[in-house]
C-alpha cells in the first residue's frame, strides 16, 4: 500500500520536465544577468519607467530578499523585487516587466488572475488534505473517502492549469511594455523573451506533475474497485 512501482511511471515524466525547466530558467537567467542594457537601467528603474508609461503609478515597489523571488502581491498592490533586480541586466529587466504584467492584469480585472486568486484558499487546504484523505481511504478500503481526496487534490490541478494563461499573458504583456517603452531594443528583446519563456516551462512542469499525480490516484482507485468486485 505504501509503495507502488507504478508511481514512478506517473511521477518520472513530470519530475524530469521539472528538473529540466529549473535548469533552463537558471541557465537563461545566468546568461542574460551578465548582459547589461544599452540604456543602463536596472530592474528597479525599469519598474518606475513602465509604471509611468502604462498607468500603473498606483503600484508600490518593495524589496524582498533572495534571488528570483520577485512577485506581485494583489492584496497590497505592490511588486516585490529581489536583490537581483538591482542589477543592470536584460534578465532583471525582463523579470520585473513580467511582474508588472501581473499588476496590469490585476488593474484590468483579468479573468484567469481573478479565478486563480479566488481558489487559493481552497487549494491551500486541498493540497495537503486531499492526499491524506486519499491514502486513508485507500488503506481502509473506503472508496468514497479516497475519491473525496482526489477531488480535494484536484483543486491543485485546476490551480496549476489556470496559472498557465496567467503567466503566459503576463510575459506577453511584459514584452509589449518593454518594446513600446524602448527600455530594451533589438537583441535585448530576444534575450528577455528567452528568460521569460524559460520561466514559463516551470509552470508547465508543475501542471504536468499535478495532472500525472491525479491520474495515478485515479488508476489506483480503479484497481481498488476491480479488486472489490
Amino acid at each position: 500500500m505504501f509503495f507502488n512501482p507504478l508511481y514512478f511511471v506517473f511521477a518520472l515524466p513530470g519530475l524530469l520536465l521539472a528538473l529540466w525547466a529549473q535548469w533552463k530558467v537558471r541557465s537563461a537567467f545566468s546568461t542574460y544577468a551578465r548582459v547589461p542594457t544599452r540604456r543602463q537601467v536596472n530592474g528597479v528603474e525599469t519598474a518606475k519607467i513602465l509604471m509611468r508609461n502604462n498607468g500603473l503609478t498606483h503600484i508600490g515597489i518593495q524589496g524582498t530578499p533572495g534571488q528570483l523571488t520577485d512577485h506581485y502581491d494583489p492584496r497590497d498592490k505592490t511588486i516585490n523585487l529581489s536583490d537581483s533586480s538591482a542589477q543592470n541586466s536584460v534578465a532583471s529587466v525582463a523579470v520585473v516587466a513580467h511582474e508588472l504584467g501581473h499588476a496590469q492584469q490585476d488593474t484590468e480585472n483579468y479573468g484567469p488572475l481573478k479565478l486563480r486568486g479566488a481558489i487559493v484558499p481552497a487549494v491551500q487546504v486541498g493540497g495537503w488534505v486531499g492526499p491524506v484523505l486519499f491514502l486513508v481511504g485507500l488503506l481502509i478500503g473506503a472508496t468514497e473517502l479516497a475519491w473525496l481526496g482526489v477531488l480535494a487534490f484536484g483543486l491543485t490541478t485546476v490551480f496549476t492549469l489556470v496559472t498557465l494563461p496567467v503567466e503566459f499573458d503576463a510575459s506577453n504583456r511584459a514584452m509589449r511594455m518593454l518594446e513600446s517603452s524602448g527600455v530594451l531594443i533589438g537583441d535585448e528583446l530576444v534575450g528577455a523573451r528567452k528568460v521569460l519563456d524559460a520561466a514559463a516551462w516551470t509552470y508547465v512542469a508543475a501542471a504536468l506533475q499535478s495532472i500525472l499525480t491525479m491520474l495515478y490516484y485515479i488508476t489506483l482507485l480503479g484497481g481498488m474497485r476491480r479488486s472489490q468486485d
